[in-house]
């Protein structure tokens, strides 16, 4: 469980840090919170690993979640496009972390 609060808590600020960089581009005190949101990120997705998650999958949600998380922030937020080509790709990349996952616990067996 705590793996997975970790790897929230990764998500989250790396979500966070990217929102942040985007609102910088129209006012420059959203740096307070680009550099730190990422950097606990990383401190949190080391602790992800040191807890034994494999990087594969730890990686792979990472990645996929603050992707899916910060095209629709960015629509909600900034009015981004969000189209269907854009949900299909939030889906393969979902369906890829999946495989990717199963394919991880496959391998312990």
């Amino acid at each position: 469980m705590q793996k997975w609060t970790l790897l929230t808590a990764a998500i989250g600020s790396e979500v966070a840090g990217t929102v942040a960089l985007r609102a910088f581009q129209d006012d420059g005190r959203w740096i307070a919170l680009v550099v730190p949101g990422y950097l606990a990120s990383f401190v949190f997705l080391a602790r992800v690993l040191r807890a034994g998650m494999p990087v594969g999958v730890a990686y792979g949600i990472w990645g996929a979640c603050g992707t899916a998380l910060t095209a629709v922030l960015g629509t909600v937020i900034f009015g981004e496009p969000f189209t269907m080509l854009i949900l299909v790709g939030i889906v393969l990349i979902v369906v890829g972390v999946l495989l990717v996952e199963l394919g991880s616990h496959r391998a312990e067996q």
